[in-house]
């Protein structure tokens, strides 16, 4: 049986500060949900979950220590100075 070990990761306070900061401006709440890595054990695999913030009902997805930001999956990214601008046209 594989055993898979859940490890959350906290955000980063920068990061999440840069996020509201940016949400406060388009008069938006966020909501914070931390990544994690998940390994298998006694394996070297493992998988690293990014952090999911949730704005006008969009996911988007950011790993600590990055400048960029995911809408809803890994494929579409941007800038998190350009993630207001993003968030004013989808008003």
């Amino acid at each position: 049986m594989i055993k898979i070990i859940t490890q959350e990761i906290p955000f980063e306070e920068s990061l999440k500060k840069k996020l509201e900061f940016i949400c406060q401006f388009s008069k938006t709440k966020p909501i914070f949900i931390n990544g994690s890595i998940k390994k298998i054990d006694k394996t070297n695999l493992s998988y690293i979950e990014p952090h999911r913030i949730i704005i006008k009902g969009i996911t988007f997805l950011a790993f600590n220590y990055s400048t960029d930001i995911y809408i809803r999956n890994l494929t579409n990214k941007i800038k998190i100075s350009e993630l207001e601008d993003y968030l004013n046209t989808i008003q």
